[in-house]
């Protein structure tokens, strides 16, 4: 049996927990061993156990045990990964998630309920594919990126590490968008988005 650590224990954290609590219930060998949490005035989340600070988690590092960052923020999650870099990152993936059996999912992403990954498309380490998100054929996501719920990737997007995608948004086919760049709720991207800038609109466009 696989034990899974979460760390995090917040709104995103719960939905993760239900996630692999769906994973169990579907037949995946799996039992969630307690959370990791620096907040000292909770004991437990969601019925399970915050065992240690986050500081800790390699104290419960073994060769059953896996980790999964549960925090939304992207660069919250890469600076956890950067200083516990030798642990096992556990893959979650919700049942209702249609998922192309030639793409490419990294060690530590969330696949949320009824999102689409499509064939040949790769997703980074430590992405978060929140709920009803489409990622269509020949996408490329690279880590720690959030692709929030609604958002749909038409055919071979491109994007670059820590960039956030907004809610309901929409990237159309073979357009690029750099690292470390925000793309509104509700936005349209219709021409190539560079790095680092906050984009919104229809047209999107960076904000000046």
């Amino acid at each position: 049996m696989k034990e899974v650590i979460v760390i995090g224990a917040g709104g995103h954290s719960s939905v993760i927990i239900e996630i692999i609590e769906a994973m169990i219930d579907y037949g995946h060998d799996l039992k969630i061993k307690g959370l990791l949490d620096d907040n000292e005035k909770i004991s437990e989340f969601m019925g399970y156990k915050i065992i240690d600070k986050i500081e800790n988690s390699m104290l419960y590092n073994s060769e059953d045990t896996e980790y999964v960052i549960a925090i939304g923020n992207n660069q919250t999650r890469k600076k956890i990964y950067s200083e516990f870099k030798n642990l096992k990152y556990f893959t979650a993936i919700h049942p209702s998630a249609v998922i192309s059996k030639s793409s490419v999912i990294k060690e530590g992403t969330v696949v949320m309920a009824r999102a689409v990954i499509n064939a040949n498309s790769e997703v980074g380490s430590h992405v978060i594919i929140n709920t009803g998100a489409i990622i269509e054929h020949d996408n490329k996501i690279g880590d720690f990126c959030h692709i929030s719920p609604g958002a749909t990737l038409c055919g071979g997007v491109t994007i670059g590490e820590e960039t956030h995608i907004g809610a309901n948004s929409t990237i159309i086919q073979y357009k690029s968008v750099g690292s470390k760049t925000i793309i509104g709720a509700g936005a349209t991207v219709i021409s190539d988005i560079k790095s680092n800038v906050v984009a919104i609109g229809c047209p999107a466009k960076p904000k000046q």
